[in-house]
């Protein structure tokens, strides 16, 4: 397993800013993407009666309506042990089956590191 600590500093960036999305929402997720320009997205979970979008697919919507046309990395900050598969999915149809998903705890540490494919 891959620790905080050792990722770079844009890979750290957004894992704090899906730690601050979901902290500054009081949603249960939070997430972040970086699109192939350096640009980043961040989200939270969309919860409506008409809407439901986990952090990590609101985040990778954001990056589509913004023109991306390519994901470098995605970070989800949850209490769940790995990204969801419809998650990861979300990535791999942006970013690729190679785009790394960092998954880290709601205190910030890197938990795990997945392939989107």
């Amino acid at each position: 397993m891959t620790q905080t600590t050792d990722l770079g500093p844009e890979d750290r960036k957004i894992i704090t800013l899906a730690r601050s999305a979901r902290a500054r929402n009081g949603v249960p997720e939070g997430a972040a993407v970086r699109d192939e320009t350096g640009r980043t997205y961040v989200a939270g979970t969309v919860a409506l009666e008409s809407l439901n979008l986990s952090a990590l697919q609101t985040a990778v919507a954001m990056a589509v309506a913004s023109g991306a046309k390519s994901l470098e990395a995605a970070a989800v900050v949850t209490g769940a042990p790995a990204a969801a598969d419809a998650d990861r999915a979300a990535v791999r149809d942006l970013g690729g089956p190679d785009t790394p998903v960092y998954v880290a705890g709601p205190d910030g540490e890197l938990r795990v590191t997945v392939s989107a494919g």
